[in-house]
């Protein structure tokens, strides 16, 4: 196996990495996503629940709804920080992810420079090959053509 092939494999693997590296990033993004939307809506439950059980404390309310309204909406805090602890993970996930990626892309484009660096090193060396044969080829034509016409000096001579 040749060293460009050896490279051309070197370089289908590693542009399977990086594409094994994008879906895991469009995975956490996803999740990133997904995390902060029941955020959000944990946030926007809260603060329509408020409201509406401050219209009707205004109205009046008993103790016992008091203490129901104050426990549940502790409970609901308690959600929304796991929740937002979730988020802050799943942007860690994102941003690890995206490193990762990074990485990848910087491998396929390494294997591809010594690919084209290969290609060209082979190139010049299939120039001066060709250019020896030239040279040595002009030579001989260059030598025959200087023998035949000594022999003909020669012969004119005598």
């Amino acid at each position: 196996m040749s060293t460009l092939q050896s490279l051309n494999l070197l370089l289908e693997q590693a542009e399977a990495e990086r594409d094994t590296a994008l879906a895991a990033l469009q995975r956490a993004r996803e999740a990133a996503d997904g995390a902060q939307a029941q955020a959000d809506g944990l946030l926007t439950y809260r603060g329509d629940y408020q409201k509406r059980w401050s219209q009707q404390f205004s109205q009046s309310g008993a103790i016992e709804l008091v203490h129901c309204y104050r426990s549940f909406n502790e409970r609901l805090d308690h959600a929304i920080e796991h929740q937002q602890r979730v988020v802050s993970q799943a942007l860690g996930a994102c941003e690890r992810a995206r490193d990762e990626l990074q990485q990848r892309e910087l491998r396929v484009a390494s294997v591809k420079k010594l690919i084209e660096r290969r290609v060209d090193e082979e190139r010049r060396m299939a120039e001066r090959r060709e250019q020896k044969m030239t040279d040595e080829s002009a030579q001989r034509s260059a030598w025959q053509r200087g023998g035949t016409a000594a022999m003909f000096d020669m012969a004119g001579t005598w």
